[in-house]
């Protein structure tokens, strides 16, 4: 579950990170009095207005700006809620901006020259333990640091057993350039964020850029969360934080009924008892000529009202043109399966335009195939995968 930016920066001064602070607007009057809130509380005389949505790169896209004055601050912010912000993490539509977040101007003169660093914990699955990435260089895109100065990205591995260790941090601290006061806090906020990750139970954790302010004091002035939907249920709180109108619709439904599905850009839709046998569906369609539309997981209760829910949703993706049913039947028997499928198919009438493949394989197999095959509706029903592989091919050409 991905995190707006003021969400992830409560979880992180919750764990004692130091923060660039903010405060949400849902309109352009609620952000000058979240600006004049800021300057009674921090001085601040200057604000970021920062547009929240669940994407990278909103600065280029103009969902980030500065406001030196009241006046401004309601400009800008009229001017960015409701807009569509198009980045280079959105589709060519965008998303809409419902709110923006007004911070404080932290990049205020002083004794020494601000300064800006990438930081990262997530998990490095090839050890089996957590990883803290950072670089001295912050505020610029990671993947292009890494492409063409592949020497100024760190790596410390940390052992979950133990959590971080003190001369972890003081590793990390040492080679982003470090020395005196700003050390010092770079230790204590690295520490903080490793203990924010663990304890939110989140699958990362992205800082860009961590700020060393003009006095060394190191904040997070960005935030970007994404939390383990499995550990959810240790975190209500958390699970509140969801804003389904960040997220596809059809995932959002699927979810409400029970199934597992990822839309995709294919036009071949998968419908499929667990999620090794959905993966190699797909396989099976890219070598027959075609592109998964969806990953969609029924589960083990295979029933007329789910595969209905689950047809209901591929079809709303005007992209498909053949629908491929794979299920094994070993705890749902198939026969029960295929007259889901019947029954179902005959709910949605002419709702259902595109051609349907049914491979049945498990517990009563052959008397599935002989429902579907005197169904009289169009559905194929196939044995073999290399079967149901030739039908896709069949429907596509």
């Amino acid at each position: 579950m991905n995190l707006h930016e003021y969400q992830g920066k409560e979880i992180l001064s919750s764990f004692g990170v130091n923060i660039q602070r903010g405060i949400v607007a849902t309109t352009a009057d609620e952000a000058v009095e979240a600006a004049k809130k800021l300057t009674e509380e921090t001085g601040t005389g200057w604000h970021v207005i920062k547009a929240q949505v669940h994407a990278g790169g909103r600065g280029k896209g103009g969902g980030v700006k500065l406001a030196k004055n009241l006046k401004e601050v309601k400009e800008i912010a009229d001017n960015i809620i409701g807009m569509n912000l198009v980045t280079p993490q959105t589709t060519k539509e965008g998303k809409k901006v419902n709110q923006v977040l007004i911070t404080e101007d932290v990049y205020y003169p002083g004794d020494n020259e601000p300064d800006e660093y990438y930081m990262s914990v997530l998990l490095d699955r090839a050890q089996g333990k957590n990883m803290i990435m950072y670089s001295p260089e912050g505020g610029m895109d990671i993947e292009t640091v890494a492409e063409k100065t592949p020497d100024k990205i760190f790596t410390e591995v940390i052992d979950p057993a133990t959590g971080i260790l003190p001369f972890q941090a003081r590793k990390i601290a040492f080679n982003l350039g470090l020395s005196g006061k700003a050390f010092k806090e770079m230790c204590k906020f690295v520490t903080s964020l490793y203990k924010a990750y663990e304890g939110s139970d989140s699958s990362l954790f992205e800082i860009n850029p961590v700020l060393k302010t003009s006095d060394d004091k190191i904040m997070a002035v960005d935030s970007k969360v994404t939390l383990d939907d499995s550990a959810l249920f240790r975190h209500k709180d958390y699970e509140a934080m969801r804003d389904i109108r960040e997220e596809d619709a059809a995932e959002v439904e699927a979810k409400k009924a029970g199934l597992s599905y990822v839309n995709l850009d294919g036009n071949v839709g998968c419908m499929v008892n667990g999620a090794g046998l959905a993966m190699a569906t797909m396989d099976l369609i890219k070598q027959a000529g075609g592109e998964p539309a969806n990953f969609l997981d029924v589960g083990g209760t295979a029933d007329a009202k789910r595969v209905e829910e689950a047809f209901r949703l591929i079809l709303k993706d005007e992209k498909v043109e053949a629908i491929l049913i794979n299920i094994f039947g070993g705890i749902v028997r198939c026969d029960r399966v295929a007259e889901g499928v019947v029954e179902a198919y005959k709910n949605l009438g002419d709702q259902i335009k595109v051609p349907i493949i049914v491979r049945l394989q498990g517990t009563n197999a052959d008397l599935a195939k002989e429902i579907i095959d005197n169904s009289g509706l169009n559905v194929e029903s196939a044995v073999l995968f290399k079967e149901a592989a030739d039908k896709v091919h069949e429907v596509l050409s």
